[in-house]
């Protein structure tokens, strides 16, 4: 980690958020709207990590400049799951990594982005086309037009799924159509834990892995599991998450520590898709304090 990263804390108890995303992937609000939603919510540091993209970090980071508004370039890097989990128990689950703190030096991050958004699209393809093959018609076309940017994901496809009132609900979406073990779903090649930790660090950041309970891991399968990312370099757990009920919170928060894991907290906040997700906050209602930054080795834009 470079060590001109910035570590500062704005008044007794300000609000932060580490895991945010724009229309630059499947969130609702441009890079400049989310930056301006941040500043009327109180928000003192934003960090923006869309899915496998950098695209809107700079119009992030130019919309903050001079506002008070910490910025924190980052992204979400889907990681195989299938290699990372093996044959774990209970592992049916999906894993995404932080990628936070980027500095502008990640030309071989973006790189394997873009491979990463190539296969995202063959999966793409070859859902639309098992779509389609299932009597629900569904292109392309209409799925850039939902998406308005590079990125078309899953979060996608419920979207246009619930315009053509197939489902009510993107829930609904994932549970019936095209969430894991459903019969419209594809998987994609994601990257290896370590060459993913590699290329964050490289880039000035640091590894942390997203909502953990997604992993679909417990007990002494999810100890292991994460003392095997930490032996490959990932820093720290995001224990802070809406998914998280309050109590798994405090464990995910409990277990990083036992395991000299880093603890961050983000809303994953998508916007008005997923109008439950409020910027600053994670479970149960509570906000995430700038107290986490003070062991967060983070790069932060000067105010």
């Amino acid at each position: 980690m470079s060590n001109d990263s910035i570590r500062t804390r704005r008044g007794p108890c300000s609000v932060i958020d580490l895991h945010t995303h724009s229309t630059a992937s499947d969130g609702a609000c441009s890079p400049e709207k989310l930056v301006e939603l941040a500043l009327g919510a109180g928000i003192s540091v934003l960090a923006l990590t869309d899915h496998d993209t950098l695209d809107g970090i700079e119009r992030g980071r130019a919309r903050s400049a001079g506002t008070g508004l910490r910025f924190i370039a980052g992204v979400e890097i889907e990681i195989d799951g299938a290699r990372a989990l093996g044959s774990r128990p209970g592992s049916a689950g999906e894993f995404h990594l932080l990628g936070l703190g980027l500095s502008d030096r990640r030309e071989d991050l973006e790189s394997a982005l873009g491979r990463l958004r190539e296969e995202r699209h063959a999966r793409n393809l070859r859902m639309v086309e098992k779509l389609n093959r299932g009597g629900i018609p569904v292109t392309m076309e209409e799925l850039n037009g939902i998406a308005g940017g590079s990125v078309v994901s899953r979060a996608h496809f419920a979207r246009l799924f619930m315009h053509k009132r197939i489902v009510s609900s993107m829930d609904t979406a994932f549970s019936r159509l095209i969430g894991k073990g459903q019969p419209y779903y594809e998987p994609r090649a994601g990257l290896a834990v370590a060459e993913a930790t590699r290329l964050i660090h490289a880039a000035g950041g640091m590894a942390v892995i997203a909502h953990p309970i997604s992993l679909g891991l417990r007990g002494p399968a999810l100890r292991q599991f994460l003392g095997d990312c930490r032996d490959q370099g990932v820093d720290g757990l995001e224990a802070w998450h809406p998914n998280h009920p309050l109590k798994e919170c405090r464990r995910f928060q409990s277990l990083a520590s036992s395991l000299g894991l880093l603890v961050t907290g983000g809303s994953d906040f998508h916007g008005e898709h997923m109008p439950q997700r409020k910027l600053g906050y994670a479970s149960a209602g509570l906000a995430i304090p700038d107290a986490l930054l003070d062991s967060l080795p983070l790069r932060l834009q000067p105010c």
